[in-house]
């Protein structure tokens, strides 16, 4: 069996911070992380790479140069092979053009049973890649996936996540499938590891290497752009009321009553 896990290289967003002037994310200092939900894709990977002899695991993600530092942790967790898709003509992506340069890079590695990608990105929040990938693939898809049950010769079978409770889903192969963080608990690389991984070579490849013109990719290929990103003013300080609770409860219906809020 052949899987090909998704990643990005995301920025640390519990670091993050908004220019108030220009509204754009402060990248410089900040760190950069492999997405949650990736790892926990890359994890289940492995798990089916140990449990089925014979199983392969390539890493395909799409970002600047830098990301190789992300594929290598990969590398160091297990993986196999990683692909990074970099060009000038990639920037300025949403996920529509996101989609389309993943799906070709997909389409050259080639030879997949199952393609595992994170739920969404910490830096987006969109939910939208993984989908829209399998769609560019004429793949069956399956999102939320917090359970992989079993796997069989042409299909696989899956728990997929709902507000209160799950779906069990059987789903023919190839397929993509989104993870969730409860499906596991992502493994730590051990030093040796992290040594093999550095002497592994990363495939790069830009636009012309996965058979796609510059008009098809990145900005010029997005029909959606971000307009503004800010951080909201923070709230003014809260009134504490103290007495007794039937105090307490007449003077915020008093309160609530004067700003017409009842």
């Amino acid at each position: 069996m052949k899987i090909i896990v998704c990643a990005k290289q995301v920025p640390d967003t519990n670091e993050v911070k908004i220019d108030p002037v220009k509204g754009t994310l402060i990248r410089e200092g900040v760190p950069s992380i492999l997405n949650p939900d990736d790892a926990n894709a890359l994890e289940e990977a492995l798990a089916l790479k140990e449990k089925y002899p014979g199983t392969t695991v390539s890493v395909i993600s799409m970002g600047p140069p830098q990301a190789n530092y992300m594929l290598r942790e990969c590398l160091a967790m297990g993986a196999d092979d990683a692909y990074l898709l970099s060009s000038r003509a990639f920037g300025g992506a949403d996920t529509c053009a996101t989609s389309t340069t993943i799906a070709a890079g997909i389409r050259k590695i080639g030879g997949y049973d199952v393609i595992l990608a994170g739920r969404q990105a910490i830096d987006g929040d969109t939910a939208q890649v993984g989908p829209q990938t399998a769609q560019r693939l004429g793949l069956p898809s399956v999102t939320y996936v917090q359970k992989i049950r079993e796997i069989k010769d042409k299909s696989v079978v899956v728990e997929r996540q709902l507000e209160d409770g799950y779906e069990v889903i059987e789903v023919r192969t190839p397929c993509l499938l989104t993870a969730v963080k409860e499906l596991n608990d992502p493994r730590y690389m051990s030093v040796k590891s992290i040594e093999d991984a550095y002497k592994k070579e990363i495939t790069v490849w830009g636009e012309g290497d996965v058979s796609l013109a510059p008009e098809d990719c990145g900005l010029k290929a997005s029909p959606t752009q971000v307009f503004r990103s800010f951080t909201p003013p923070p709230k003014g300080k809260g009134e504490m009321l103290s007495g007794t609770i039937p105090e307490m409860a007449s003077a915020l219906v008093a309160k609530l009553t004067e700003v017409h809020a009842i």
